[in-house]
């Protein structure tokens, strides 16, 4: 079986799905991408087309190393994010080809079903307690929402104060019947970080994630050391090497890999083998499609060390296109309780409307992040 083939779509609301052809007339699917950077991505997944085309798609570790080593800059979300659609479409084959699902590749189930979780509110935090009761009807009982707006690297008490109180908020309403974690989104430099824990810690949320940013890392075994709260982070750590270091220097009790991010499959699976050799926890974050969802999930489904799974139906993100839009087999990925079973089917387990997906792709938007400006002016962190 030889590649023949690659093709990219760009998908609202800030998707790209890739799809991988053989002369075997078998096909995988990957989803490769940087919100808010699909265009470039896009460039970094067909500038790997001469490492790829006419070679055997079942050697995905020799193709893992030929794409990462092969062009002798590495690294760094674009490419990583290139390498992990492809990755996760190679996985997609040799399950499709083999005729059982990606995690028996991987050594078989280590659990019968996935805790998920929900975000509610948005890019501002508003209106948490009426998404929370909406999505408890729907069986979800753990739940993440963004921390706060802008904040400066040094700021006010009344700042921490309209934080702290959407929180006793949500603890008022729902005791502790639910769980949810916080995400700083590097928002909040070190110094107000360590106010922010402080004051946070009566409410016991389940984690504070990203509360600073990933290029300071090395406050975390700081932070961690003065507050009781578990640390997440590392959905901006692209590779094994970077993870590495986060490791070594301590601090997070969560690492968050991306599997469209961070290598595919092939790497996460490398970076949940070295937390749990530091009893570190594994929660993968993927607030986007499908494709990506069921990688995760073949990670999460033989990782000992996985405990939560971030996905997307219903995120504020989500505007011209929904998690299952483009599924066909949606009940496979059904959600009862807040958790999810294995999927099924051969390969990620997702079976693509690709009539939907080439017909989407005609008028897929150019998604981008706000920018955000503190009162003086400056950019603040989005």
């Amino acid at each position: 079986m030889k590649i023949t083939k690659l093709t990219t779509y760009r998908l609202a609301p800030r998707w790209m799905f890739l799809k991988i052809e053989t002369d075997a007339g078998i096909t995988g699917w990957g989803e490769p991408v940087i919100e808010g950077k699909a265009r470039s991505v896009e460039a970094a997944v067909h500038e790997f087309e001469p490492y790829l085309i006419g070679q055997d798609p079942s050697r995905i570790n020799d193709l893992w190393q030929v794409m990462y080593r092969g062009g002798f800059y590495r690294g760094g979300a674009i490419l990583m994010s290139a390498i992990a659609g492809i990755d996760q479409a190679l996985w997609d084959i040799k399950g499709k080809a083999l005729g059982v699902p990606v995690y028996e590749l991987l050594g078989g189930l280590v659990r019968d079903k996935m805790k998920m979780y929900s975000w509610v509110g948005g890019d501002r935090p508003a209106d948490v307690i009426a998404d929370i009761k909406r999505l408890r009807e729907g069986g979800f009982d753990t739940f993440k929402m963004n921390g706060s707006e802008e904040m400066g690297l040094i700021d006010s008490a009344a700042k921490v104060d309209a934080a702290v109180g959407r929180i006793a908020e949500i603890r008022a309403a729902f005791g502790f019947d639910i769980e949810f974690g916080i995400d700083f989104h590097g928002r909040i430099g070190a110094p107000m970080a360590k106010v922010m824990l402080r004051e946070l810690e009566p409410y016991r949320p389940l984690f504070v994630e990203e509360p600073v940013l990933a290029e300071q890392d090395e406050t975390y075994a700081r932070l961690a050391a003065h507050t009781s709260i578990p640390l997440a982070a590392g959905e901006r750590m692209y590779s094994r090497f970077e993870f590495k270091r986060v490791f070594q220097g301590g601090g997070l009790s969560i690492v968050q890999p991306d599997l469209s991010h961070a290598g595919g499959i092939t790497e996460c699976m490398k970076i949940a083998g070295m937390a749990e050799a530091y009893d570190v926890a594994l929660a993968p974050h993927c607030p986007l499609g499908p494709i990506a969802l069921a990688a995760c999930l073949q990670v999460d489904f033989v990782s000992h060390n996985a405990v939560l799974q971030e996905q997307s139906m219903g995120i504020h993100y989500n505007k011209g296109g929904e998690l299952l839009d483009y599924v066909l087999n949606k009940d496979d990925f059904h959600i009862e309780g807040g958790y999810i079973l294995p999927l099924p089917k051969p390969g990620l387990g997702v079976e693509v409307d690709e009539a939907r997906v080439i017909e989407a792709s005609k008028t897929a938007p150019d998604w981008r992040n706000p920018l955000w400006r503190h009162a003086d002016g400056s950019v603040a962190e989005w």
